[in-house]
């Protein structure tokens, strides 16, 4: 149990966390591990105790307990919700899921929309909609500690949303830091201020990294039939974008039909960008829409519903607003007033700058402001130092990003990956894994300047992070 509401002293209310554990596997057993996945609002205990949790056995020692948690707005954990049914929030969410650039139109309906998320959050959230930022929940993270009873002192793994986590914890308690790993990580002030134009740094290269890879193995991706380089695969791409805008297709028959415009397509290729596996999927995809075979493009399918198994209970998506609009200052009732920060997110990409700026319209009219939020400057001494990872080709965290925020935890170290994809995990290193793993074991920060290349190549044969770390299990020593 941990207070409900940090910063009002004159109330006794609690709020019960949700944890899962798993033992470690040696001994002498080190202490805990605390994970949180990203987000902000993936379930923590579905984390460890799902798939990911014997490869992070591995990749951490096997001395180490588990622990997954569920923070405040996720799961059944001071769940966040804005709709009273299910209904009702698939309406709200298809009025919410435009990209800016998808219509002359676009600005101005999500603009309303994110009025209406707003207004529906406060009337069925107000009685938790300024509890559940990230402020609390680094409170909660060392409540946790403190209740785990080994040294008192914090041992983390956080990705994405994560790492801006494990940053708030280690800049208020930097003296109860043992060993912390940020893996994927976000520009630090420009997420509490509401507007991360640094988050799509790479976005663009990323996507050129999937062309070239696709035009290097042409026996295994279907799209290289459709022009001779890189860059023309990439002009065609946006041709077929800019087509669809104004005459979208259709694949599939009957109640498994599927339409392929502007935002569809869009929305197959942000996902696939995220996990190179799934590479030679829109491949074929693309190419079936270029050629106009139905079959093949129905391979895009899937990456419109991705669906994560859990086995606790889920949240609703609203929850990512609960936390990261409530955690940014950004506010405005006056849409012109943003245009020039919309324009300068679609110069900084061509491929994600009209979807990462949609976030920034919900901010704008967000009805709540997180308590208890940390407005340091992100310049601290931990009593020990972190480990920063950060991929070369994020699409989403840019290497900068990490550097930016080691920049201001002294002694600690960025570790660059040479991989694509988001976090380290989406195209995994045997090296990374054993630098993590030498540095929750044994301390061990990697040199400045340290490099790893994944082992996972792009468009092979392996397709998820689990067979990655099989392999790499039996090969570390």
């Amino acid at each position: 149990m941990v207070p409900l509401d940090y910063t009002n002293t004159t109330s006794d209310a609690t709020l019960e966390l949700q944890l899962v554990k798993i033992s470690a596997t040696k001994q002498p057993k080190k202490g805990s591990i605390l994970f949180n996945p990203g987000g902000p609002g993936q379930g923590g205990r579905d984390f460890v105790a799902g798939l990911y949790g014997p490869s992070l056995l591995v990749a951490t020692g096997g001395v180490y307990d588990l622990i997954g948690f569920d923070t405040r707005g996720t799961s059944t954990t001071l769940p966040f919700s804005c709709y009273t049914s299910p209904e009702r929030r698939a309406v709200a969410t298809r009025s919410f899921s435009r990209f800016l650039n998808a219509s002359d139109t676009a600005v101005g309906e999500t603009w309303a929309a994110a009025q209406a998320l707003g207004e529906s959050c406060y009337e069925n959230a107000r009685d938790i909609g300024e509890l559940i930022g990230t402020g609390y929940v680094a409170r909660d993270i060392m409540q946790i500690v403190d209740a785990l009873g080994e040294d008192g002192l914090l041992r983390y793994w956080g990705f994405s949303y994560g790492t801006v986590l494990g940053a708030t914890v280690a800049a208020m308690f930097p003296d109860r830091m043992d060993k912390l790993v940020l893996d994927g990580c976000l520009n630090l002030h420009n997420y509490y201020a509401g507007n991360d134009l640094e988050e799509a740094t790479d976005s663009d290269a990323v996507f050129d990294g999937f062309f070239k890879a696709c035009v290097a193995h042409p026996e295994v991706c279907d799209l290289a039939q459709d022009a001779g380089t890189a860059e023309e695969l990439r002009a065609k791409f946006y041709d077929l974008l800019f087509a669809l805008k104004y005459e979208p297709v259709v694949a599939g028959t009957g109640e498994f039909a599927q339409v392929f415009d502007y935002v569809t397509l869009k929305t197959a290729v942000q996902y696939a960008m995220y996990a190179p596996p799934t590479w030679p999927m829109l491949a074929t995809g693309l190419h079936g829409l270029m050629t106009g075979n139905e079959t093949a493009t129905a391979t895009l399918v899937p990456l419109l519903n991705i669906e994560q198994q859990t086995i606790f209970p889920a949240n609703g998506p609203e929850a990512v607003y609960g936390i990261r609009a409530s955690d940014a200052s950004l506010r405005t009732t006056n849409l012109t007033s943003l245009f020039p920060l919309l324009e300068q997110f679609y110069a900084k990409s061509r491929l994600m700058g009209d979807i990462v700026s949609v976030p920034a319209l919900a901010y704008a009219r967000w009805p709540f402001q997180a308590k208890g939020t940390y407005t340091g400057n992100f310049q601290a001494k931990t009593k020990n130092p972190l480990l920063f990872i950060g991929n070369d080709f994020d699409i989403v965290t840019p290497l900068v990003s990490s550097r930016n925020a080691s920049a201001g935890f002294e002694g600690s170290v960025v570790l660059q990956h040479g991989g694509y994809g988001h976090t380290s995990t989406a195209q995994p290193s045997l090296c990374t894994v054993r630098t993590i793993r030498d540095y929750f074991v044994n301390g061990t920060l990697p040199a400045p300047d340290t490099r790893c290349e994944p082992s996972l190549e792009l468009f092979s044969n392996t397709t998820t992070f689990e067979e990655v770390l099989a392999d790499i299990a039996s090969q570390l020593d």
